[in-house]
């Protein structure tokens, strides 16, 4: 990973894209690295579009507004390229990452002649198997770190074992499947 990395998450209201770039900016703390990960609120409900993001840096991190630039994308509902300049701002450097069981060459003209990577995991199958329900956020972060680099792959999940753990202590079923989930999309996600 670069000194500092800024990601921009897109997703639906109920899809997770907050949660996972809240446990993305845990992560990433708890191997030492100065973290923000917020979402911005409007009047979003169940379904309606919104957008979260993380900053990641070897370094204390002074700015606190949105992402406008962005390194990286975060596309957790491939619907929201049809409502959603999800492309505005990201650097052609980075890439964009879309939830989509269709290829990155299917993908990309659908994204405003963007010129960088295109990467592309099928998040929903992979939460159907490790999950047996649909909540596409561990193979988005799964994906993410992998695709980033952000962080040592062993680490990542040692510690994302222990965040969800304490997420759901109540519920410890849940841990081996959102690990799968996590394991799958990072070793799954493809680019072009």
């Amino acid at each position: 990973m670069k000194e500092s990395l800024e990601i921009r998450w897109h997703g639906r209201g109920g899809q997770g894209a907050k949660t996972a770039a809240l446990l993305l900016a845990d992560v990433a703390f708890e191997t030492g690295k100065h973290v923000q990960g917020f979402p911005e609120y409007g009047p979003e409900r169940m379904g309606a579009p919104i957008t979260a993001y993380n900053r990641i840096s070897d370094q204390p991190i002074r700015l606190h507004t949105n992402i406008y630039e962005p390194d990286y994308v975060v596309v957790v509902d491939e619907t929201l390229l049809e409502a959603v300049d999800v492309t505005a701002g990201l650097k052609k450097e980075g890439g964009i990452l879309v939830n989509t069981k269709r290829s990155a060459e299917e993908i990309r003209p659908l994204l405003h002649s963007y010129e960088g990577k295109v990467y592309t995991v099928d998040a929903r199958r992979i939460s159907m198997e490790s999950l047996g329900k649909y909540f596409p956020n561990s193979p988005m972060l799964g994906a993410i770190v992998s695709i980033c680099n952000i962080m040592e792959k062993e680490r990542f999940f040692t510690e994302m074992r222990k965040l969800f753990q304490h997420k759901f202590a109540k519920k410890p079923e849940v841990v081996e499947g959102n690990m799968k989930a996590l394991e799958m999309a990072y070793m799954e996600v493809s680019d072009v």
